[in-house]
């Protein structure tokens, strides 16, 4: 078996709808149905939804299952390289092996109907962890919540809404209440659901939610916290208090992320150990990544080289108070965006910290916005801003310039997944 055998059962996939996004479960349950209802089967399932911070949330969480001891199957997107990493079994990429295995299964089961991508995607990694022990399932929602593909599941052990914010507002709704409303759809009878840093306007509707299921919540602010102290993260619950620390991931946002982690951890039953293992063994792409090896990083020099896929408002403001905590240096961005982002409300809180922006558009996506585009939304977001061909010749200019510059890619997952394919 080689990559190409996944890709061209994908590519089939693709063709399958002529729509990317198209919400609904009445084509994932027909198809869930004639494959014998694997999400029936599943290790209990932790259920995650929410605008930013799913992954990291995520990530932690398995990190710390797997300090305990134990094991879980995982499923996230998009992918960033290879598809291969929106499935991971029993802790482990999933093999090209037992990818081609389970989307030509589900290719078959499907006989030609109607599906979008991502919901035939989704069945096969359903199908492949209802075949492979493990402890737990992870899921992340897609997009949304309530009618998600990943919402199939009857019964969750636990479900998880880190922060909402806008997003996705031509699918979601253009308000935060309407937004918080699908996230919250995730929320299931009587099954406990831990509820991340919320606007008013959010959490009123997610609360509301829960009440008319009988879900116990367990809300930041109010039934537990997490915040830095002295260079640690504390921890608090009903349970007691956690000095831990600081979570590998940068940022005061990780913080909170991490409370989501370890609320959900100790709802499971996990012990302290479980808990530290959470913030101390975590490793997550793309997320204020210190790059450290590859082209790139010869082209660069002297100077830093980072990377982050956040591309939304709250990313932006979340970036930005990593920059505010980082030594001060000239910081340049290496900028991609996709046409369907808010670029001026992910711009403007950076603007403060950035000597000056090159934007680039994303290789390969039809989506992109073109770098003038993304340049003129810069420097309408109060940036000096310049345009260029593609990612190295910005860094080549940026260093030319100022050799010890701390760089950053940023904007899309697309545009990090290019560079991690590309800076391998």
């Amino acid at each position: 078996m080689n990559a190409s055998t996944s890709d061209a059962i994908l590519d089939r996939m693709m063709a399958l709808h002529p729509k990317i996004i198209d919400l609904t479960l009445d084509r994932m349950h027909k198809l869930l149905d004639a494959l014998g209802n694997p999400q029936d089967k599943l290790p209990p399932v932790i259920h995650i939804a929410g605008t930013n911070g799913k992954g990291s949330t995520q990530a932690m969480i398995r990190a710390g299952i797997e300090a305990a001891g134990k094991t879980a199957h995982a499923y996230t997107s998009p992918h960033l390289a290879r598809f291969h990493e929106r499935i991971r079994l029993a802790g482990e990429l999933i093999t090209e092996e037992a990818l081609t295995d389970v989307l030509d299964e589900c290719y078959a089961a499907n006989n030609g109907e109607i599906i979008t991508y991502f919901e035939i995607t989704t069945c096969a990694a359903i199908l492949a962890f209802s075949r492979t022990p493990a402890d737990y399932t992870l899921l992340e929602v897609g997009l949304g919540g309530i009618l998600d593909a990943t919402n199939v599941v009857g019964t969750p052990a636990v479900t998880v809404i880190t922060p909402v914010d806008l997003d996705h507002q031509q699918f979601l709704g253009d308000t935060l209440a309407e937004i918080a409303g699908e996230k919250a759809g995730i929320i299931k009878r009587r099954v406990p659901c831990i509820v991340g840093p919320q606007q008013e306007a959010g959490l009123e509707v997610i609360e509301a939610v829960a009440a008319r299921n009988m879900a116990p919540l367990s809300v930041y602010g109010q039934h537990w916290h997490a915040y830095r102290e002295a260079g640690r993260m504390v921890y608090q619950d009903e349970h007691g208090l956690l000095d831990l620390p600081l979570p590998k991931l940068p940022g005061v946002h990780q913080v909170q992320n991490a409370g989501g982690a370890i609320a959900t951890l100790r709802a499971l039953g996990f012990d302290n150990a479980a808990c530290e293992g959470a913030v101390t063994n975590v490793t997550w792409p793309a997320r204020m990544q210190r790059l450290k090896e590859g082209p790139l990083i010869k082209a660069a020099g002297q100077a830093e080289l980072w990377l982050d896929g956040g591309h939304n408002p709250a990313a932006g403001r979340a970036l930005s108070g990593v920059l505010a905590e980082l030594p001060k240096v000239p910081t340049y961005l290496i900028c991609g965006m996709l046409n369907t982002k808010d670029i001026t409300g992910y711009l403007r809180p950076l603007a403060p910290y950035v000597t000056a922006l090159h934007a680039v558009s994303i290789p390969g996506e039809a989506a992109t916005l073109p770098a003038e585009t993304t340049a003129q939304a810069a420097v309408d977001a109060g940036m000096t801003a310049f345009e260029a061909a593609d990612v190295l010749s910005a860094l080549i200019e940026i260093v030319r310039q100022e050799p010890h510059a701390r760089v950053l890619i940023c904007g899309s997952l697309y545009l990090a997944g290019n560079i991690l394919r590309d800076n391998g």
